[in-house]
C-alpha cells in the first residue's frame, strides 16, 4: 500500500526574522513513516521543520507553512491508499506578515490571526480521498470525547488521541501513550511506550482496519 504522512510542526512568519510555531518535533510522524517502510509499504512523507534526519526509502517533501502542507498534501494524496495526518498544523496564521522586522516599541503588540487551511478536513471533500484517513487530536481534557467528535467532523475512520498535558509524553518527548478512536464509540488504549514502538503497533492496526474494510 502507499501511506500517506504528515509531520512536525508549521511556521507562520510575523516578519523575516520570527513566526508562530508549536512544539511538535516531529518524531511520531517520522516514526510511522519508517515503521510503514519497514513493513514493506511505500511512503510519502510530508514534513515540516524538524530536525531530524531524512528516512531512507521514504519520498520526503519539505514544507513550512500550513499553506504549503495544504498544497503538499493536495498534490499527493490522490495516490495513496492510507493517509495518515500526524503533523501539528498551526490553526492561525498573521493576516500581514511584516517587510521588516517589527521593533519593540510599545507596551504592548495586537496580532490579527486569521484561519489556516483544515488539511484533514479537506481530505474527504475537497481532494476526494476514498481510503483510509486517521487524524491526530493532541488534547489536554476530555480526550475521548474531543477525538470522537473530531473523527465524526472529518469523516476519519481513526483518531489517535493523546493527552499532551501528562509530562514525559507528546510533544518532545521520545515516548508517547495513546487511545484509538474508531466509529461507534469504539476505543484501545496503548500504553505508554516509545513512539518507534508505538509507531509499529499502529502500522500493523491500521494495515488490520484496511483489510477488514
Amino acid at each position: 500500500m502507499h501511506f500517506l504522512i504528515t509531520a512536525g510542526p508549521t511556521r507562520e512568519p510575523l516578519d523575516p526574522v520570527r513566526y508562530l510555531t508549536n512544539r511538535s518535533s516531529g518524531k511520531m510522524g517520522y516514526a510511522l513513516a519508517e515503521a510503514a517502510r519497514d513493513a514493506g509499504h511505500e511512503v510519502t512523507l510530508i514534513s515540516g521543520p524538524v530536525f531530524l534526519p531524512a528516512p531512507s526509502g521514504i519520498v520526503l517533501v519539505k514544507v513550512e507553512t500550513a499553506r504549503e502542507m495544504f498544497e503538499a498534501v493536495q498534490k499527493h494524496i490522490a495516490s495513496a491508499d492510507v493517509a495518515i495526518f500526524a503533523a501539528a498544523v498551526a490553526d492561525y496564521r498573521p493576516v500581514v506578515k511584516a517587510e521588516q522586522k517589527i521593533k519593540k516599541s510599545a507596551e504592548t503588540l495586537t496580532l490579527e490571526l486569521e484561519r489556516t487551511e483544515d488539511i484533514l478536513g479537506s481530505a474527504r471533500g475537497l481532494f476526494g480521498f476514498k481510503g483510509c484517513l486517521v487524524g491526530f487530536a493532541a488534547e489536554t481534557e476530555k480526550l475521548v470525547e474531543h477525538a470522537q467528535d473530531k473523527l465524526v467532523r472529518k469523516g476519519c475512520d481513526l483518531i489517535i488521541a493523546n493527552d499532551v498535558s501528562q509530562p514525559g509524553i507528546g510533544f518532545d518527548s521520545a515516548e508517547n501513550a495513546i487511545t484509538l478512536c474508531l466509529p461507534g464509540g469504539q476505543t484501545q488504549t496503548l500504553p505508554q511506550q516509545s513512539k518507534t514502538a508505538l509507531a509499529s503497533e499502529l502500522i500493523q492496526f491500521i494495515t488490520r482496519l484496511v483489510s477488514s474494510s
